[in-house]
């Protein structure tokens, strides 16, 4: 939506794109980007009305309009207020969450193929929550405990990958290497974990907003509130450091600084939605692609487009999930079916150019 530029070219420039003038500083506000943003989000407001009718006890769109605003009370306002908008809220949330940690991750990489659940973030939270399952501790502390998890593995991971600088190949291996172990250790944890425990544990796993609640809601709603903000200021340096170190240093950004606060951001967006629905995976590797295919390079207003089309895909499979299928499965499932394919799609794409 809005990018710093220091030297105007009108000549040069797209005609939806208009630039005002703050002081010394101009701004770049392209109208097409923005328009896209204000359509998906009507799309996102539509689907999220409908996903309030459906369930067991279904209910009109008056219905639930009258049970929003108060008009209705009983069973509809129960059902709407306390069990179907935490979840609605809670899963457009969490995937505009993911979506744009995946942006920033394979910004800073420039590697289309990479996201947090692939170099182990992801990862680090299921390990952390899964131990606190299968040894019986308390449940509230879950989000807190899975949160902690995917930040130590950043910590751990940006460390190992640590040799002067951060280099985007070494950052993926490290990733994958980690990501592995950790994997593997908490398979380990299920398998040694009694029946109870281990089918909790799976269940998380699999990423799911079945239980949300408005606990989970205010929690993403801080996380959105405070690292969207940022994410998008950071688009700028993010597209400096894509054209190349030696050019992000020419112009003075300070590089390292600069690719730890994009690390750090992308990590909590990611720790902030692993914490609340579990690892639901693809959806930051499938959805700053399709972002960027149809609204073009990554820049601010970009990544709130992408924020809002990660909202739709985990909304919308939650829905399928919920509603379209014989059995009721959780939303990782549906977006794993999904991502799996469409990986393999890149892969082949990025192995066709080689």
């Amino acid at each position: 939506m809005m990018a710093r530029s220091t030297s105007p070219s009108p000549e040069t420039t797209p005609p939806s794109v208009r630039f005002v003038q703050l002081g010394e500083v101009a701004f770049r506000v392209n109208t097409r980007v923005l328009s896209m943003i204000g359509v998906a989000l009507v799309v996102l407001v539509a689907l999220g009305a409908w996903a309030l009718t459906l369930g067991s006890f279904r209910l009109s769109l008056q219905a639930v309009i009258d049970a929003l605003t108060g008009a209705h009370a009983g069973d509809a306002r129960f059902i709407v207020r306390d069990l179907r908008l935490p979840r609605v809220l809670t899963a457009s949330f969490v995937g505009a969450a993911l979506a744009m940690s995946g942006a920033i991750f394979q910004g800073l990489v420039r590697n289309p193929l990479v996201s947090p659940d692939i170099i182990g973030v992801n990862a680090g939270a299921s390990f952390a929550a899964v131990f606190w399952i299968v040894t019986g501790q308390p449940s509230p502390l879950l989000p807190l405990i899975a949160f902690a998890g995917a930040v130590t593995t950043t910590a751990a991971i940006y460390l190992l990958s640590w040799r002067g600088n951060i280099a985007g190949p070494r950052l993926i291996l490290v990733g994958i290497g980690v990501n592995a172990i950790l994997t593997a250790l908490t398979t380990g944890l299920v398998v040694r974990a009694n029946i109870y425990e281990a089918s909790r544990a799976l269940h998380w796993t699999t990423g799911s907003v079945y239980a949300a609640t408005w606990g989970d809601v205010r929690v993403m709603v801080v996380v959105l509130a405070v690292l969207a903000p940022v994410g998008v200021g950071l688009m700028w340096a993010l597209r400096v450091i894509q054209v190349g170190d030696t050019t992000a240093r020419s112009v003075g950004l300070p590089l390292e600084r600069t690719r730890l606060a994009l690390i750090l951001v992308g990590c909590a967006l990611s720790a902030g939605a692993v914490a609340v629905a579990g690892p639901i995976g693809f959806v930051a590797l499938m959805v700053p692609h399709i972002a960027r295919m149809i609204a073009g390079p990554m820049s601010g207003g970009v990544f709130i487009v992408t924020g809002v089309l990660g909202a739709l895909l985990v909304l919308g499979a939650d829905m399928v999930g919920q509603h379209a299928l014989p059995v009721s499965v959780p939303v990782g499932v549906v977006t794993g079916a999904v991502g799996a394919p469409y990986f393999l799609f890149l892969l082949y794409r990025a192995n066709t150019r080689v």
